[in-house]
């Protein structure tokens, strides 16, 4: 499979998705081979695709802690999924804005403002501060309609250098939980291979679409174990829009969810052979004033073991305010003994410098 420029016609596009469809049939991953009713739609989907993709570009404001992990300037994808323009992208991009530009397909350049940024889920939702002509709104659908195999199909935005976005066939390889080594995880995400747009970054926020072109998820990472069973297969893992439908009314309304309000360490850990290594400590964070340290490992929350990320975030995440006391014991070094440490978790959206519109 061959990632398809916009430039392309649509027909190649629809041919890709074809073959891919075919033979993910031939195999028992999906129904039957398209009709040409079907392939029609498919055709429609490619077109909505395009006019509702935009590229989003970011500059962090002066000072932001993002800024060491993410860089000062950022730039993604995002797609209309909001009659009034709102748009949908991937949490990250928007961390501690300052400044936000939108890029249409056409390399014309809005300004725009942070609607939301969502730490549980992971989106985030921008506006443009001037109503943008002909981007019409997607559907969104459902990851409970996905098998695996089928083919679907990713769009990036317009990064206003003369790259006017562009369209990748996938297909989905797994669906599995996904813990995140920065405080983050999810029940469920969804991975695909052959990556999308490699090497240009654009692949945050890319939507991606079934082959109804009903939105059903948006790009986060590239990965390089898109098929889980500790198997090598380059792709990426985008966080399904099943998880927005939830909270979209609240995100609009109150810049965040609930869940968004938990503790945060500062802290950046990975799990192998069940444990859980501190990578990275993040300067002024609860973990740094504790006296954590790359290399330790955490083995228990509270008294309760934990040899994996998922299992240490929610017993982490399950106290009753953001700021009480944790308790994590903690081995240090190769020897057997352990530190018991407190910490004082803080409210991570309150750490953050707030973007103009939060």
């Amino acid at each position: 499979m061959r990632a398809s420029r916009f430039r392309l016609s649509l027909a190649l596009v629809v041919a890709l998705l074809t073959a891919v469809y075919s033979t993910a049939a031939a195999q028992g991953n999906v129904p039957t081979p398209l009709s040409p009713a079907a392939v029609s739609q498919m055709m429609e989907a490619v077109s909505r695709a395009r006019t509702s993709v935009v590229g989003i570009r970011v500059q962090a404001t002066d000072g932001a802690r993002s800024a060491e992990t993410l860089g000062e300037q950022r730039v993604g994808s995002g797609v209309v999924i909001g009659p009034d323009g709102l748009i949908l992208t991937i949490g990250y991009l928007l961390l501690e804005a300052q400044q936000i530009d939108i890029i249409t397909h056409d390399n014309k350049t809005w300004p725009a403002a942070t609607v939301a940024y969502d730490i549980a889920t992971g989106f985030g939702l921008v506006r443009p501060l001037l109503p943008l002509q002909g981007l019409v709104p997607v559907s969104m659908g459902s990851l409970n309609d996905l098998k695996k195999g089928e083919p679907l199909l990713a769009a990036t935005g317009a990064t206003g250098k003369g790259d006017n976005g562009g369209l990748s066939v996938t297909e989905l390889v797994s669906q599995r939980a996904f813990s995140g080594t920065w405080e983050y995880h999810i029940d469920t995400a969804l991975f695909t291979s052959p990556p999308v747009a490699a090497g240009r970054g654009n692949h945050s926020g890319a939507p991606l679409f079934n082959v109804r072109g009903e939105l059903i998820g948006i790009g986060s990472l590239l990965v390089m174990d898109a098929a889980g069973e500790n198997k090598r297969l380059p792709g990426n893992m985008f966080v399904p829009t099943d998880l927005l439908k939830p909270v979209l009314a609240e995100l609009q309304q109150s810049g965040s969810s609930a869940q968004s309000h938990r503790p945060w360490l500062g802290l950046t850990s990975s799990d192998q052979g069940g444990k859980v290594r501190i990578l990275r400590v993040s300067q002024d964070s609860p973990a740094e004033e504790a006296g954590l340290e790359p290399g330790h490992v955490v083995v228990a929350v509270d008294g309760v073991d934990v040899s994996t990320l998922e299992g240490f975030y929610k017993k982490l995440w399950a106290r009753a305010t953001p700021s009480d006391t944790v308790r994590l014991s903690v081995r240090v070094g190769d020897n057997e003994d352990v530190k018991v440490m407190e910490l004082k978790p803080q409210d991570r959206m309150l750490t953050l410098k707030k973007p103009s519109g939060i």
